[in-house]
């Protein structure tokens, strides 16, 4: 329970006696603190007012957890007073929810959300200043968004019995318009979210390439040296054409360069990651436990393996401070690894997709050939969602527990759930427990996709677990 009585850890930084002069990024929450990680918060209305024993099963575990998280994929706000529009620039569809969202989520238990993601202003500013204002309301602790860029990245706290956490969340996948800055000189500051910029590039192989470098010659302005050809990496300068490199040419503003194989490849904004690693150092100064946040659909919602920047990404986000780096923004599960006795969660899915969202702005209408005279916002969601989410992966996920004892992770357990993916359109997307056969097969699952980070899953009882003591 989150009633229970902190007893302290051991700050292993700091010899006996010794005095911190440095801002110590030890952990040190007390034996038996626990933490729950799940995915994307699609949720429009509250839940617990049912009362539905399957439902309830999995709020269970939420509510036992010292720490119980979620993405906070979502605006609060009651469209009879809003004051703000739905944006031009928008992160797919206009997701909104109702004001008593707000206090069902503290019902459901979750005390720590990230509100850093590609819908965070899809109502523009005042969506996001109304859905903080909620959040606020309920006494839930999230990051990840702020009226400029040193709010957005700045870490966040919740005090439990067993230590202090920190958050910190940002966001790979984004509308460019919601990205948060700082002041310079007389310019004000932008409101918005904590972004991480990514470079892609298209992987091809080296005969591919050289039918691209044809291409581009052809056109008549990206021939390296002409004054409209793009840089071949954002913020660089144009490179001689006797200095272009040889296995990379840019065609029509997209980089491709030449691999063993046909893909993505991605390379992180260095001041993102700069800022991003030093808020992170800040917030475990100030607390005793860190989680951080990234949502990220890249290389895209198909995918079941991470980018390949992530890996190297998340083991410097621990080397800093988290104690747990977690993923959302795929919505489909994706592997787990443990990195010097903390988790690392690629993707954790989909937690609720109950998509009965309304309003719906007049673009996405527009998007789907659909007519606000004629067809209804359900129609419009209908359609989207069979465009891009009828597969029954996105409905399957899992419920982390992650619990730790001498500040390193001893024990995850792995709660298998499905989001009801054959129920009606106004019954989808609530969790229950998946049943013996689809919980064993998620977790088949889940273990082919953490096999390559040399993470061992057992299966018990429906339930996977990873044992570290």
């Amino acid at each position: 329970m989150k009633n229970t009585a902190h007893t302290g850890g051991c700050d292993s930084a700091l010899p006996s006696g010794s005095y911190d002069t440095a801002g110590s990024i030890a952990t040190n929450i007390a034996d038996g603190f626990t933490m729950v990680a799940v995915g994307d918060l699609i949720v429009t209305r509250p839940l617990t007012k049912a009362q539905d024993p399957d439902f309830g099963a999995v709020i269970k575990i939420l509510r036992e957890a010292d720490v119980t998280f979620g993405n906070m994929e979502t605006n609060i706000f009651d469209i009879r007073s809003f004051s703000g529009s739905p944006q031009a620039e928008y992160g797919g569809a206009y997701h909104v929810s109702l004001p008593e969202l707000g206090p069902d989520l503290q019902e459901m238990g979750f005390n720590l959300l990230s509100y850093a993601n590609n819908h965070t202003l899809d109502w523009g500013v005042e969506g996001m200043r109304e859905t903080c204002r909620a959040l606020d309301q309920n006494a839930i602790v999230y990051a990840g968004v702020g009226e400029n860029l040193a709010q957005a990245g700045a870490a966040r706290f919740l005090e439990t019995a067993r230590g202090r956490v920190a958050l910190v969340s940002f966001a790979s996948s984004f509308t460019p318009m919601s990205r948060a800055c700082d002041p310079a000189g007389e310019a004000p500051a932008r409101p918005g979210l904590n972004g991480l910029r990514l470079a892609r590039s298209i992987v091809v192989l080296p005969e591919m390439l050289e039918n691209l470098r044809h291409i581009r010659d052809a056109l008549p302005d990206t021939k390296p040296g002409s004054r409209s050809a793009p840089a071949a990496v954002s913020g660089t300068a144009e490179q001689p054409e006797d200095c272009e490199d040889p296995n990379q040419v840019v065609v029509a503003g997209a980089t491709y360069k030449t691999g063993d194989k046909v893909g993505y490849s991605y390379e992180a904004d260095p001041r993102d990651v700069a800022g991003i690693l030093r808020n992170v150092r800040r917030g475990k100064q100030f607390a005793d436990f860190c989680v951080v946040t990234n949502h990220g659909h890249q290389p895209g919602n198909w995918s079941q393996e991470p980018p390949d920047c992530e890996r190297s990404f998340a083991h410097m986000v621990i080397d800093t401070g988290a104690d747990a780096y977690v993923v959302h923004g795929p919505h489909q599960l994706r592997g787990i690894e443990i990195y010097k006795g903390r988790p690392i969660f690629y993707s954790v899915g989909n937690f609720i997709m109950d998509d009965l969202r309304t309003p719906v702005g007049a673009d996405m209408f527009a998007v789907y050939g659909k007519d606000p005279r004629v067809d209804t916002d359900a129609e419009v969601t209908v359609a989207e969602m069979a465009r891009g989410f009828s597969d029954p992966v996105f409905y399957e996920s899992v419920v982390t527990v992650s619990r730790f004892e001498q500040n390193q992770l001893a024990e995850l357990r792995l709660y298998p759930i499905e989001l009801g993916y054959t129920k009606r359109f106004a019954n989808r997307g609530i969790p229950q427990l998946a049943s013996t056969p689809q919980a064993r097969a998620i977790l088949e699952r889940l273990q082919k996709l953490s096999g390559p980070f040399g993470t061992e899953i057992a299966i018990e009882n429906d339930v996977g677990v990873i044992r570290l003591s």
